[in-house]
């Protein structure tokens, strides 16, 4: 369990409290951009090599969150994973 002061807290839960995600495969044509990071360690997705291509997505594409962080976040957040 992750505690309040984890560095990675940044005031998400201004924009992400009690969302509803899906592990989503990153592509430029899904985001519409040709990149995106996760809004808590902020790693990077994209379809180069040596970035992320999978992470947990709010509906819309609009906060990407990479597996790790789902993981330390998701019972804070109160996130639900579903097919959306």
């Amino acid at each position: 369990m992750v505690n309040k002061d984890d560095s990675r807290l940044t005031n998400q839960e201004n924009y992400l409290g009690n969302e509803q995600v899906k592990l989503t495969r990153f592509t430029e044509e899904y985001a519409k951009t040709n990149h995106e990071h996760c809004c808590f360690c902020w790693a990077k997705f994209s379809e180069k090599k040596n970035d992320l291509h999978h992470g947990y997505v709010t509906k819309g594409g609009a906060v990407w969150i990479c597996p790790e962080c789902f993981d330390d976040f998701k019972e804070m957040f109160k996130l639900t994973v579903t097919l959306i």
